[in-house]
């Protein structure tokens, strides 16, 4: 168990990392505004187990993978692309319905989303160059297992991810129901969520170059 003391700092650290917009905080903001708060939810829980797995991962050394063997990387990094593409693609196809956050209207399953909030973040090599890089400086191989260590240290992360992006989720959940209210504002929400999918699409394939 790491010590209190740098405990604390590496919460301030996380603080500051969850609280800039990112990549995961668009992705769950345009989830939230599109059908609503438990979605919002859905698929911070999806990007949390995926923090939990990239943690993993680093304590067992799996991480090293990428650095060993750049070609992995890559092939990570296009099929997390691919994935974010199909993504996008379906949302700019729904016809304003399905993802509309109006009592009565079909809806994704909360599995579902589930799911492509856990797949978009263990498809995101960079993810897991990250937590490779940070989580080290602040484990101490005296205090016990450096696995507990590392996992007790990605839940002060999520749980400092679950306040901040709490509030992007009923920010953004507002917005949306404010928006699908308004006939000419309908297919807003998932025009947002395909734009999102899209961006992150174009930024893991083109941007992930080291």
């Amino acid at each position: 168990m790491p010590d209190l003391s740098i405990i604390g700092l590496f919460a301030i650290a996380c603080l500051a990392l969850t609280a800039t917009p990112g990549p995961d905080m668009l992705l769950i903001a345009s989830r939230s505004a599109s059908q609503g708060r438990a979605s919002g939810l859905a698929t911070y829980a999806g990007i949390a187990t995926g923090t939990y797995c990239h943690a993993l991962a680093a304590a067992f050394g799996l991480s090293q993978l990428f650095l060993a063997a750049p070609i992995a990387f890559d092939i990570v990094r296009y099929a997390g692309a691919a994935y974010l593409a199909y993504l996008a693609w379906k949302a700019f196809r729904s016809d304003g319905t399905a993802l509309a956050p109006v009592a009565g209207l079909p809806r994704y399953s909360q599995g579902r989303i589930f799911r492509q909030g856990l797949l978009t973040n263990l498809l995101n090599p960079k993810m897991a160059l990250f937590v490779l890089a940070l989580f080290p400086q602040f484990v101490q191989p005296q205090a016990g297992s450096v696995a507990a260590q590392i996992l007790v240290l990605a839940t002060v992360l999520n749980l400092i991810g679950l306040v901040v992006n709490g509030l992007v989720i009923l920010t953004a959940s507002r917005i949306g129901a404010a928006l699908s209210r308004r006939t000419r504002f309908r297919r807003a929400p998932q025009i947002l969520l395909g734009t999102v999918f899209a961006g992150l699409a174009a930024r893991l394939a083109f941007g992930g170059q080291r």
